[in-house]
């Protein structure tokens, strides 16, 4: 897979996740793609999964294997997402593993960079986040983390029916 490639499943990926919870897309931020891309390789030179001193938000994966990595842009985001299970709902805020989910639809952000270095048996993926999510003040988790499916208030007047 192309980096080209790889950044538009990122981006779409986290879009198509965005949408779910009734969130604006994200796009790429050109400084947040450099400022991630110089990360990854540096994780990559030292083996080792770490966040950077970024002020803006971060998620980081990685993943090894013994056979060749054939990366997607899909594969980290998909990772990040699933914390969705462990989210409390009941009591909203930063709590546990759930900061990875909470940044990828986080309704505040506006846009993303990606960085992505591999030697083939290990990768490493940098999401960045301006501005950045899980902003612990009261209200903010119920105002930027949306339940799945809900709707914003619309006109109902002319609403199609299929």
């Amino acid at each position: 897979m192309t980096y080209e490639n790889f950044k538009k499943e990122f981006l779409d990926t986290h879009n198509a996740y965005r949408a779910k919870h009734s969130t604006p897309p994200v796009k790429y931020n050109e400084e947040l793609n450099a400022a991630a891309q110089k990360w990854a390789d540096h994780m990559l030179q030292i083996s080792t999964l770490q966040h950077s001193d970024t002020k803006d938000g971060e998620n980081v994966f990685s993943m090894s294997s013994s056979a060749t990595l054939n990366p997607t842009g899909k594969e980290a985001v998909d990772s990040w997402y699933s914390e969705i299970k462990d989210y409390s709902w009941s009591n909203p805020g930063f709590s546990g593993n759930t900061g990875h989910f909470t940044q990828v639809v986080w309704k505040e952000t506006t846009e993303v960079g990606v960085g992505v270095a591999t030697d083939g048996n290990k990768l490493f993926v940098v999401g960045q986040y301006r501005p950045a999510g899980n902003m612990v003040m009261p209200g903010y988790f119920e105002k930027n983390v949306l339940p799945l499916g809900k709707t914003l208030k619309t006109n109902t007047k002319n609403k199609a029916h299929f």
